[in-house]
């Protein structure tokens, strides 16, 4: 027997809705988990969604949560969640209502112990060192005396102190410093923004371009350092065009900038030692360097001094060198009037002599003697130019005699009687010179004619071609199934196909079938034809 509805037994139990149920739920679980830190091992991770938000699992060995980062949170974390890695996450629970299930929304996440941060860090640096940024051909020599030195460190730290003070104790040069935080989420980024605004630095303009970068930060454990180990600073350091020292902390403190830098510092005391010299180690050194050059200075121009002494004294006396000139010359002297007497009493001999020469006289028999002889010169040059102008005027008589109007119309007239005999000559010679080339050409004309091929189709021949216009001139040439042309008198052209055997009588046979029957050849023109028949045909 069964018992209706409304007559079953009443009950105060609750109904309540899925919603309504879920949202208590969901209340009850970000009521009683508002802020918590869970341990587990990174699951699932596959980036972050199109949507910019992160979504995986957190898990042990026996149990499993699902965890989601917001777009906002994951673009500020400090460590990026990484597949397999064992972290501790920090947020909130809640529920997702529309698969009911439960997850954690972290606002922060951090390796699980050194051990996975030595492990990450391990990953990093094979993964730097595979691209090169580690090699020591990339590493620049550090200047010797630099004039700027750029610090990127905290500007609110003992680190800044102990390098201003330790460059002022040395040697005093020009210090910028750009403040950054050396720990914490956003430390890695702005060391290497620091590093990189340095090298953006125009040379020569108002602000001065360091000559030597030292990036500084006291000692401390592996997370305060961590900030050091990003792969950001790392790049930046690597591509800096500015030498680069790594002073982050201890000596026995290892982080991934310290294997991009130029040259690594143990403490930032030290990074300031190897920036500058002792100024008054230089000093001494200058001083020493001063003292050697003038004792050597001194030592050359005594040693110079000496050897102009030794030469001076192998030279001879002024006296002794001017003595021989100053006897010649003496010598000279004394025989110069005497020289002189001499040579003016030869001189007025000589005159004397040429003086007796010139006498009146004498000069009146040399002028007489010349003025004969040009009367001589000037009858002979008579004689000669009646000469020459009687012979000119016989040529000019014979030809003048020669040039008379009737010889002159003779000699035309004979020469118009020779150019009328040429021309008649002439004509004649073109004439027969025009029909024996008319001849030839005729002749050529009719050989050519003779030798058309079209000629003989007009007496019942074809042409065999291919397809291709190739001329065949042999029954081996067709092929059966092949197909050709063969044109008739008048260019006529028709198809065919050959049948039968290679070259056998049945494509022959198929030939004169295609063929149109051949005229019967026309008998051969008698020798007494007429002249343009006179060439015989081929046929």
């Amino acid at each position: 027997m069964s018992l209706s509805a409304e007559s079953a037994p009443a009950s105060n139990v609750a109904e309540y809705t899925v919603s309504e149920i879920s949202g208590a739920l969901k209340r009850t679980v970000e009521e009683t988990f508002g802020h918590v830190r869970v341990r587990g091992e990174i699951s699932g991770y596959r980036g972050p969604h199109s949507s910019g938000h992160a979504y995986f699992c957190l898990k042990d060995d026996r149990a499993r949560m699902d965890a989601v980062v917001w777009r906002t949170t994951f673009s500020k974390l400090s460590f990026k969640p990484q597949e397999g890695l064992e972290v501790i996450a920090t947020g909130r629970l809640t529920t997702f209502p529309g698969a009911s299930k439960y997850q954690i929304v972290i606002d922060e996440i951090q390796p699980a112990g050194a051990g996975a941060l030595m492990a990450l860090l391990d990953e990093r640096r094979r993964k730097l060192e595979a691209e090169g940024l580690f090699v020591a051909e990339r590493k620049k020599p550090l200047p010797y005396l630099p004039n700027v030195i750029g610090i990127v460190t905290s500007p609110t730290g003992a680190v800044i102190r102990d390098i201003c003070h330790r460059i002022a104790d040395r040697f005093p040069v020009r210090l910028l410093v750009w403040p950054v935080r050396v720990q914490g989420e956003t430390s890695g980024e702005e060391v290497a923004r620091a590093i990189e605004g340095f090298n953006a630095i125009e040379p020569g303009g108002k602000l001065p371009r360091p000559d030597l970068l030292i990036v500084a930060r006291g000692g401390g454990s592996l997370e305060d350092l961590w900030g050091f180990n990003d792969e950001a600073v790392v790049r930046a350091a690597a591509a800096s065009q500015i030498p680069l020292v790594s002073a982050v902390g201890h000596e026995t403190d290892w982080t991934l900038i310290d294997h991009a830098a130029d040259r690594r510092a143990p403490t930032p005391t030290g990074a300031a030692e190897m920036a500058v010299p002792v100024k008054a180690d230089l000093v001494a050194a200058l001083a020493s360097l001063h003292a050697r050059h003038g004792a050597a200075m001194t030592r050359r121009l005594d040693s110079e001094r000496r050897h102009v002494s030794a030469t001076a004294r192998a030279l001879p006396v002024p006296d002794m060198l001017l003595a021989l000139p100053r006897r010649r010359l003496d010598e000279a002297t004394t025989s110069l009037g005497q020289c002189l007497r001499v040579a003016i009493s030869d001189k007025r001999r000589s005159y004397a002599e040429i003086a007796a020469r010139l006498t009146p006289g004498s000069l009146e028999a040399l002028a007489r003697d010349k003025r004969a002889g040009l009367r001589h010169l000037a009858t002979h040059v008579d004689h000669a130019v009646r000469a020459a102008l009687g012979d000119r005027r016989r040529r000019f008589d014979r030809v003048a005699a020669e040039m008379r109007p009737h010889q002159i119309k003779a000699r035309s007239q004979a020469a118009r009687v020779d150019l009328d005999r040429l021309g008649e000559r002439l004509s004649q010679a073109e004439g027969r010179l025009t029909e024996m080339r008319r001849q030839r050409l005729g002749n050529a004309w009719r050989m050519a004619a003779s030798l058309d091929p079209r000629q003989v189709l007009q007496r019942g021949y074809a042409i065999v071609r291919d397809m291709e216009n190739t001329p065949i001139v042999r029954a081996s040439g067709l092929q059966p199934g092949m197909t050709f042309q063969v044109e008739f008198a008048g260019r006529e052209v028709r198809e065919a196909v050959a049948t039968g055997a290679d070259g056998g009588p049945p494509a022959q046979q198929n030939l004169e079938a295609a063929s149109p029957a051949p005229a019967r050849p026309k008998r051969r023109p008698s020798r007494k034809a007429s002249a343009g028949e006179d060439q015989g045909t081929l046929f």
